[in-house]
This record gives C-alpha cells, sequence and structure tokens, in this order.
C-alpha cells in the first residue's frame, strides 16, 4: 500500500489555533516533515507528540522531496508542516505537493491558520477579489516587473514582509502604486497583536518615531476602476486625435471602429471624433 501525504497547518502564533483532526494525524502518522525542526519540537513537545520528525526546508526542497515521495510509495504516512501557518503558502512544500502528485501520490489538506487570510479579514478592506503576492522578489528586475504589474491592480493586495525591509517596502510601493489605503498586521493571534489600518504616507511619518519589530503581512488597496479610466483618459488626451487613429489602425482595426474607440477612451461621441477629423 502505498502512503499519504498529510499537509497539517500549525498556528501562526496562538497554540489553541491547532486543530483536533492535526493532533490526532501528527500522531499518526509514520514521519513529519517540518520546514525547521528546531522550531516544530517545541510545537510537538506542548502536545506530547512522539513522531520522528525530518528537516524539509528551502535548501534541500528539491532532493528531499523526491526522498520522502520514495518513503511514501513504500506505504509510510508523512505530515508535511511548515514553521507557521498552511505548508504550500509562501513556502518549499508546494514543491513537495507537486513532485508527490506526479508519482501519484494521495495528497490531503487539513485546513487551519494562514496569516494571509486571517490579515485580509481584519484589514477593513475588500476582500471578495485579492492578489495574494507574499514577499517580493529579491531580484532587482523582477521585482519592478511585479511592482510596475501591481501599479493598476484592482483587487486587494496582499504581501509579506520581514521588519528590517518594511520601510524600504513601503517606499517602493507609494513610488509605484501612490498613497494607498493599508492595512499592516504583525504578531497576528498573539497577546501583542497589532492592527494599524491607515495611508502608506501616513504609516511611513508612524515608523520613523515608533520601532518595526516582528513580521508584517501588508493589505494594500486595490485601484479602482474609475482611477484607472480617468488615467487613461488623461494619457490619450495627450494624444491629438490623429495620432490616436493612427494607434488604431496600425493595428489593422477599421477606420469606422477605431474613430468609435476614440471616442470611448476619450468619452466622447463618435460625431465629436468625425467632426475633428474632417
Amino acid at each position: 500500500m502505498v502512503g499519504k501525504l498529510y499537509l497539517c497547518a500549525t498556528p501562526i502564533g496562538n497554540l489553541e489555533d491547532i486543530t483536533f483532526r492535526v493532533l490526532r494525524i501528527l500522531k499518526e502518522v509514520d514521519l513529519i516533515a517540518a520546514e525547521d525542526t528546531r522550531n516544530s519540537i517545541r510545537l510537538l513537545n506542548h502536545f506530547d507528540i512522539k513522531t520522528p520528525m525530518t528537516s524539509y526546508h528551502e535548501y534541500n526542497k528539491i532532493e528531499k522531496a523526491y526522498q520522502l515521495v520514495k518513503e511514501l510509495q513504500k506505504g509510510k504516512n508523512i505530515a508535511l508542516i511548515t514553521d507557521a501557518g498552511t505548508p504550500g503558502i509562501s513556502d518549499p512544500g508546494e514543491e513537495l505537493v507537486r513532485i508527490a502528485c506526479e508519482a501519484g501520490i494521495e495528497v490531503t489538506s487539513l485546513p487551519g491558520a494562514a496569516a494571509c487570510i486571517t490579515a485580509l479579514t481584519l484589514s477593513g478592506l475588500s476582500t471578495r477579489r485579492f492578489a495574494f503576492e507574499a514577499f517580493l522578489p529579491k531580484d532587482k528586475k523582477e521585482r519592478k516587473r511585479i511592482l510596475e504589474e501591481l501599479k493598476d491592480e484592482t483587487r486587494t493586495i496582499i504581501l509579506y514582509e520581514a521588519p528590517h525591509h518594511l520601510v524600504k517596502t513601503l517606499e517602493e510601493l507609494r513610488n509605484n502604486l501612490g498613497n494607498r489605503v493599508i492595512t499592516l498586521c504583525r504578531e497576528l493571534t498573539k497577546r501583542y497583536e497589532e492592527i494599524l489600518r491607515t495611508t502608506i504616507d501616513e504609516v511611513l511619518e508612524y515608523y520613523k518615531e515608533h520601532e518595526i519589530r516582528g513580521e508584517y503581512v501588508l493589505i494594500v488597496e486595490g485601484k479602482t476602476i474609475e482611477e484607472i479610466e480617468e488615467e487613461r483618459k488623461k494619457e490619450w488626451e495627450m494624444l491629438s486625435i490623429k495620432e490616436h487613429m493612427e494607434f488604431y489602425e496600425e493595428k489593422g482595426i477599421s477606420h469606422k471602429e477605431a474613430m468609435k474607440l476614440v471616442a470611448k477612451d476619450r468619452g466622447v461621441s463618435k460625431r465629436d471624433i468625425y467632426q475633428a477629423l474632417i
């Protein structure tokens, strides 16, 4: 019999947030793959769990994933846990899941805490549609590309950030996205949980006088459709109507259809465009 891989969500702070099902599975499986065994041993000791552990982290995620899959194929059941939260969300667990699925291993997820969702629900911003970016890339070119993509993002944006990079990231968000409404969450579910609902400008001023401590989740308001349309209208108005028409006609769009598009872009009637052209 082939074993099963269990993705077990662990608390992001408060140990009471672990589920009864996760506790049962952690006791029943043959092996626990943990992101940091030194950190996870405290969790296991707290709940008197004696199951053997092995390390599975960013620096061994591919090689170790294949080793774990071999154990699963031999019939062992394995639980995957991260330092805090749900495995596979902004951590190397996604690689193990991919490789296990490719090998035909059954994978199941035991739901529980996730910092991104916890922060989103506390933010006071729209929760219907959101874009989860986790940590912005370290590579400068890729980071610039992502920030450029987020400039016109209409969904609520979720980011993770470490304390020593927080101000720099906030400054980059200000320069690329403008002065958006933002909620900063730290110490989630812990005794000194802090939720700061403000704007990017205000929070940059705030942290000139206040200490930055702990890991942060940033929830940033998306741009409204009205803002995007207004910005695009201003861009079109920088072109002459003749240049605007040429923009579409060079793409193979007919003269008549181009007139409709130019009129829509500028918020005027097709007749106005016709009159201007003659």
